[in-house]
């Protein structure tokens, strides 16, 4: 397509339902994403003039759901991509060079016969493009350059993995054009992943690519993280009359690695004290019976945080089943125990360190008093600071969100759903 070929697709509505699955059935939403794309498609426009023939990209920000630090210990999760995006206008051609523009960013140029890494672009999205094109081309993967320009509402610092969107987001540009979609969804999760570990130098699993690349809800058994297993759960929430609100606390991530750090270690403490390297090779029966010979070389808190896995990891599993039963209630009974557990035995609602400085707590706490025993509310992702998740029930969504900004602030908390595709293209005659 071109670039009126999209303004008048994008004006006259004969998109819509494609937007819609993206984002939602809400009218003002809908308006919302037409002016986005509009301008995405103007500033494309005002900065590659040469570029006429386009395409258009979007990879979706996640969310976890249940299965809180299991991951790094081998376990499994529950995680869904959310109707929170990246989108790109890309013009391809054969200059061997990938022009990538974000909004608000300065332009990154990465040369595609020069894909070692560069020290200096450490924690830049240009490692990040270096990164996923070093990975496809050792694997076979055929690589090609392109001009995009992009536009992000995953909020960075949001909990709901902006870097693992953007990967994504990348690795489908090239797959779909340069290899009809042949690497497909796992592979460039992989891809995204080991560019944000190798390249842009940060470790992580394997989880926030995954949601991003598949989409929807998604069940992911991390027992052998080199290759997972990954089961699509097929659940209309919106249909079903909830919606997932995200409350950013806006507490400070400053100081908090020490924290975050603690979690694996402590969990691998344990481990090795059963034999083991992670706790997903250890016996559940076994801990509980040796916990007074464990308590001699192992902390209190350890030994809880190891309880909180075993349970938890059991417990993502469950929560998809009940998804896939369409029991809503059963599930939000374990997203209740989830949170608590995480509140109680994994203790990654405030730094032990900051104990005057307690946002998610104080969140976890005016939810539960508000949905007065509805849906359900945890801590969101990897604690501490940050973000709980709440599922409400779309006739309090309004009501519940302005709670929430009363205290933590305009803008704070984000009304979502579920998005049932990961990167994807928006094609007009599809």
């Amino acid at each position: 397509m071109n670039i009126s070929e999209l303004i008048n697709a994008l004006s006259s509505g004969a998109i819509d339902d494609r937007l819609r699955m993206l984002y939602g059935s809400s009218e003002r939403t809908l308006l919302r994403q037409r002016a986005r794309y509009l301008s995405a498609a103007e500033n494309f426009s005002n900065l590659y003039p040469e570029r006429n023939e386009i395409h258009v990209f979007s990879a979706p920000g996640r969310t976890e759901v249940g299965g809180n630090h299991t991951d790094h210990q081998h376990g499994c999760v529950l995680a869904a991509a959310v109707n929170l995006d990246v989108i790109a206008i890309v013009a391809f051609h054969d200059e061997g060079v990938i022009r990538v523009k974000s909004e608000g960013y300065p332009e990154d140029i990465v040369e595609l016969d020069e894909l070692g890494m560069i020290e200096k672009e450490t924690g830049t999205s240009a490692a990040l493009i270096r990164g996923v094109c070093a990975k496809f081309a050792e694997q076979g993967v055929k690589i090609g350059g392109f001009d995009a320009y992009t536009t992000s509402d995953v909020l960075s610092g949001s909990g709901l993995s902006s870097s693992a969107a953007f990967e994504v987001l990348i690795g489908t540009i090239i797959d779909n054009y340069y290899n009809g979609g042949e690497a497909g969804a796992v592979e460039i999760a992989k891809t995204g992943q080991y560019a944000e570990n190798v390249y842009f130098g940060k470790a992580s699993g394997l989880m926030d690519q995954m949601v991003s690349s598949v989409g929807g809800f998604v069940f992911i058994d991390f027992n052998d993280p080199a290759s997972p297993v990954i089961r699509s759960v097929s659940f209309d929430f919106e249909g079903a009359g909830y919606c997932l609100c995200i409350t950013d606390t806006k507490g400070s991530h400053a100081d908090l690695t020490p924290d975050y750090s603690a979690v694996p270690a402590e969990m691998k403490n344990v481990a090795a004290a059963m034999g083991c390297k992670v706790l997903r090779e250890a016996d559940e029966e076994e801990f509980y019976s040796k916990l007074p010979e464990l308590r001699k070389v192992c902390s209190d808190r350890e030994l809880l945080r190891a309880a909180h896995f075993f349970a938890e990891n059991s417990r993502a599993e469950q929560e998809a089943q009940t998804l896939e039963n369409g029991d809503t209630e059963g599930f939000f009974e374990l997203i209740r125990e989830s949170g608590d557990s995480s509140y109680q035995l994994l203790q990654n609602v405030y730094s032990c360190r900051k104990p005057e400085n307690q946002e998610i707590p104080l969140a976890i706490m005016l939810s539960k008093r508000f949905l007065n025993g509805s849906g359900a509310v945890r801590v969101h992702g990897g604690g501490f600071a940050g973000t709980i998740q709440a599922f409400v029930p779309n006739y309090l969504a309004a009501d519940y969100s302005a709670e929430m900004e009363r205290v933590f602030g305009e803008g704070s908390c984000y009304i979502l759903s579920v998005r049932p595709v990961g990167g994807y293209e928006l094609v007009i005659n599809a």
